[in-house]
């Protein structure tokens, strides 16, 4: 992952004033967390205003995902535990989100079909972080656009919510992301194997 997108960027603006502050990294990673279950339980009760509520609290959650990192590396604050936590908090709020945003949906035109497409592109998304987690810190570094990271991407999640496009988005989830979990492993097998 880079470390100088576009969004690393903006959002070390905000965190430079916090690096000579009691606040660590971690309070950052927990705010994260929070945040990122928080959109994965409004997007779950579904309908308006709560989609509305979890896709601001998915973009906090983004911004906090980039902010704890930039915080700890100009502070000098980071730490195995750290990065563990991190780590933890990203698996766990960009995969229920997903699973969240299918179960909100179930009462729409997918039915309870929402449910399990859900979970599958859920699923994915946690098997994809897996894979790169096991290929080792060197797998994802390439960038496919200067300024992007491919976790850029997750953006689109509270940009289709909030233009009513949640159901094509978890139509597209569903299918892409189990997709996307195929081709990296394919791309990282030799990784893999060591």
């Amino acid at each position: 992952m880079s470390h100088n997108t576009w969004i690393h960027r903006g959002v070390r603006v905000l965190v430079r004033p916090l690096a000579a502050t009691p606040v660590t990294p971690n309070h950052l990673t927990g705010l994260r967390l929070l945040s990122g279950l928080g959109a994965a339980a409004a997007f779950a009760v579904g309908g308006s205003p709560w989609h509305y509520y979890g896709a601001g609290l998915f973009v906090v959650s983004m911004l906090l995902d980039r902010a704890d990192g930039e915080l700890a590396r100009l502070g000098g604050k980071t730490t195995p535990w750290g990065h563990n936590f991190d780590l933890l908090s990203d698996l766990l709020s960009e995969t229920l989100v997903f699973i969240g945003l299918g179960i909100g949906l179930r009462h729409g035109i997918l039915g309870v079909w929402a449910i399990p497409m859900g979970l599958v592109a859920g699923l994915a998304v946690a098997l994809t972080f897996w894979l790169f987690l096991r290929a080792g810190p060197q797998a994802g570094a390439s960038q496919p656009a200067p300024g992007f990271d491919p976790d850029d991407a997750l953006v689109i999640v509270p940009v289709a919510v909030v233009f009513g496009a949640s159901v094509p988005l978890l139509i597209a989830a569903a299918l892409g992301a189990p997709a996307f979990a195929a081709y990296s492993y394919w791309r990282l097998r030799a990784d893999l194997k060591g």
